[in-house]
């Protein structure tokens, strides 16, 4: 039985329900004890029942009397036999009790337990960051869910740690940003309260304020709370993306749907835009126009590495997938860049059962998703894609990214002498656009960085000459691989938008 419950009453509820067992997945732990402690106190006047805990390291301690814990309790077996041979109503609440429900001994004590709940009112309440009940258990547990802090509660935990922060300094005041305060409050959303509480005070004694220097750390704290399967990479400061080279039609594109994505309530008519998918030849600029979508909607980019989801155990890789989904809900609004997307959901040789479902369970997600998560799937080969992937309604727009022309490689050069440094007037930019025609952007970037070495052994400033010297020796992907790029090209036009 699974309840998506939240809040005191709806766990009183539950309790009521008499269901033997009853299962809290919670990092909150001590905010759950204190409200199974505050429930126990109000129903008092109606019939009383005590609250213990137990813990493999203290054992079963009475908590709502200061009573000492009973430490001929704390071994798992000798606490549930307890607990059978009890006669008397008990609320009886282990913490951390997962790794001991694979012992057939425990669950054979669980079960009896359970058995016999109609005869004496006691039920175990298992709290723990992550439970699996074994099946012979299954009909006698209930799940119940903590709600997460609602903004009204964010508001208030961040009013709190303000008043907490006068408290411990007296004569000071919060100074605050009206704007921050907005945003800190948005981007506490999808943590635990414990966890909120923490990165609220920590916003607020950092230096007695709330300003929007306060965000990028709040939200690195949240990323690094969310993301413990590390399949996702995470980039707060996306605004130097939004000054890129090339990719004017694609750049046009985004602009014209930011204030939609971003809430303006002049667009709120609209709908709010998905995804796109982004196909190319290698070294094109795929990677930099994710980047450069984070930048121009001003919002976080999240990277997903599918190589890191697939595991070789079953159901792991979904699991993490659904994981790394989740955090991208919950870190909204915000990117999520999945770069080289054939490989992930591609066939995989002999996980093809595995493939499947996870391109099922990323093609649901994105059809039933509610937060603004802007997709940006960049791929290589477009003949590796499965036909429900790029069917129209799965991403907003299809965009290709091709060879550069003359106008954006000149740019791309300049772009990369003026990062290191260069002074663009000791160039001949008109000659080394027209010699590197055909080079992709990456390997007009490599051009640069080859001849800044060879300059630097000669003992020279970099040059023209030392620039189309290394543009002479390269033979770019565009002849080494021309017939596939030829098809790619082929293929893309009519069915798909240039970036340029």
């Amino acid at each position: 039985m699974n309840s998506n419950m939240d809040g005191r009453h709806d766990l009183e509820l539950v309790l009521q329900s008499r269901t033997p067992v009853i299962v809290i997945e919670s990092q909150d732990e001590q905010r759950m004890l204190d409200l199974l402690q505050s429930i126990t106190i109000a129903r008092a006047s109606q019939t009383y029942t005590p609250l213990f805990r137990w813990t493999i390291t203290d054992g079963l301690q009475r908590v709502d009397i200061a009573l000492e814990p009973q430490a001929i309790n704390a071994a798992p077996t000798d606490v549930l036999k307890h607990i059978r041979a009890v006669s008397k109503p008990g609320l009886y609440v282990l913490l951390d009790f997962h790794p001991f429900l694979e012992d057939p001994v425990h669950v054979r004590l669980l079960k009896d337990i359970c058995i016999r709940a109609k005869d004496v009112n006691r039920q175990i309440v298992l709290i723990s960051h992550s439970i699996k009940i074994p099946q012979e258990l299954e009909s006698f547990c209930a799940r119940f869910d903590m709600a997460l802090p609602s903004e009204q509660d964010r508001s208030n935990i961040v009013k709190k740690a303000a008043k907490d922060y006068m408290r411990d300094n007296p004569g000071a005041r919060v100074q605050v940003d009206r704007k921050a305060h907005e945003l800190l409050i948005q981007n506490l959303a999808g943590l635990t309260w414990a966890d909120t509480e923490r990165l609220a005070r920590n916003a607020i004694y950092m230096d007695g304020a709330i300003t929007r220097s306060d965000l990028p750390d709040v939200m690195q704290a949240k990323y690094e709370l969310l993301n413990r399967g590390g399949a996702l990479q995470f980039e707060y400061d996306t605004a130097q993306f939004n000054d890129v080279g090339g990719l004017s039609r694609l750049k046009s594109w985004l602009q014209q749907r930011r204030p939609v994505f971003r809430g303006d309530d002049s667009a709120s008519h609209l709908d709010v835009p998905k995804g796109i998918l982004l196909l190319g030849v290698q070294g094109c600029g795929k990677s930099l126009a994710a980047k450069a979508t984070a930048g121009i909607f001003g919002v976080p980019l999240l990277r997903l590495d599918f190589g890191t989801i697939y595991d070789k155990y079953h159901g792991e890789t979904e699991r993490k997938l659904r994981e790394s989904l989740k955090t991208a809900d919950v870190m909204s609004p915000c990117v999520l860049w999945i770069d080289e997307i054939e490989k992930g959901i591609a066939g995989r040789g002999g996980e093809t059962g595995t493939t499947q479902r996870v391109l099922g369970s990323f093609l649901t997600w994105m059809a039933e998703r509610q937060k603004k998560v802007f997709v940006v799937a960049t791929a290589n080969d477009i003949s590796e894609l499965p036909p429900e992937l790029v069917r129209k309604g799965r991403f907003d727009e299809i965009f290709f990214v091709d060879l550069p022309n003359d106008e954006v490689r000149a740019s791309i050069l300049a772009i990369h002498l003026a990062n290191r440094d260069q002074a663009l007037n000791n160039f001949d930019l008109e000659s080394l656009t027209a010699a590197t025609t055909g080079f992709s952007g990456a390997e007009v970037e490599q051009a640069i960085v080859s001849s800044l070495y060879a300059a630097h052994a000669q003992g020279e400033p970099l040059g023209t000459d030392h620039i189309l010297s290394e543009i002479t020796q390269t033979r770019p992907l565009s002849v080494v691989m021309a017939e596939r790029i030829s098809a790619m090209r082929d293929w893309a036009s009519g069915r798909t938008v240039p970036c340029d």
